[in-house]
């Protein structure tokens, strides 16, 4: 369930199209500001309840899920409201920013522009990236680490939603996984023909999020170098080194 996500109903497909072929373009070409402060960040905000916290395969689905509907809504498009920060951030290096909110901390992160998904009762939202130095005051208060959940069997995945696979061996926070996936139902998307990728949009971006032990994860990298897998390499900023594979997608069927 995409809560936040913009139907198409003025610009159709013909507006679809427009956006999935900046997003298959790839991203990062324009490198970092000289300014620290200038540097682009897609902030995303991970539900997490004291109570009830949700499974971490449902919620890093709703993590991915929520990134790539951000980056192929219509107000990212040509003209739209959010274009202009967007195309600032994605033709940058981008980076990805998961933070954990609960209570009335979550209802705040409602306020601020983005997309909220929502998978197996498991919420996330992806926020309209912009300057690091000028992180909404009801964003920056919330932590980037701390809760953790535990590692759980995600429910059997539906053929035609794509999963992505996470390598098991790197040992990833929730946030880290997150900002990976993220980057993962990107890359993806953009590597799909655009009828595909609009029939993923039509579901909701719904995708199954899964550990891949030593042995799936070496028939994965044989995926990716036939080509019908896309891999997630990082930028080694945080937690794992530079060009480790963090996550590998599997279109569905």
């Amino acid at each position: 369930m995409v809560e936040s996500l913009e139907c198409d109903s003025a610009t159709g497909f013909a507006g679809f199209q427009a956006r999935h072929a900046e997003l298959a373009q790839g991203y990062g070409g324009a490198g970092d500001p000289d300014d620290p402060a200038q540097v682009q960040a897609m902030q995303m905000v991970l539900h997490i309840p004291k109570a009830e916290p949700p499974r971490r395969s449902a919620l890093l689905a709703a993590a991915a899920a929520s990134a790539v509907a951000l980056c192929l809504d219509e107000r990212v498009g040509p003209d739209g409201e959010w274009s202009e920060r967007y195309l600032a951030w994605k033709r940058s290096r981008i980076r990805k920013v998961a933070r954990r909110a609960r209570g009335a901390h979550w209802l705040a992160a409602q306020e601020v522009d983005g997309v909220t998904v929502e998978i197996d009762g498991a919420q996330a939202r992806a926020l309209v990236p912009g300057p690091v130095g000028s992180i909404d005051p009801r964003i920056k208060r919330l932590q980037i680490g701390g809760t953790e959940l535990p590692l759980d069997e995600p429910i059997d995945f539906v053929p035609e939603y794509p999963v992505l696979w996470v390598n098991s061996e790197l040992g990833m926070t929730v946030g880290k996984a997150a900002a990976q996936v993220g980057h993962a139902s990107m890359l993806l998307a953009g590597a799909l023909p655009v009828e595909r990728a609009y029939a993923w949009a039509e579901s909701g971006f719904r995708c199954g999020v899964a550990e891949a032990d030593s042995g799936r994860w070496a028939r994965l990298r044989r995926q990716v170098a036939e080509g019908s897998a896309v891999a997630v390499r990082d930028a080694g900023f945080t937690e794992v080194a530079p060009g480790s594979m963090t996550v590998i997608a599997v279109p569905g069927r």
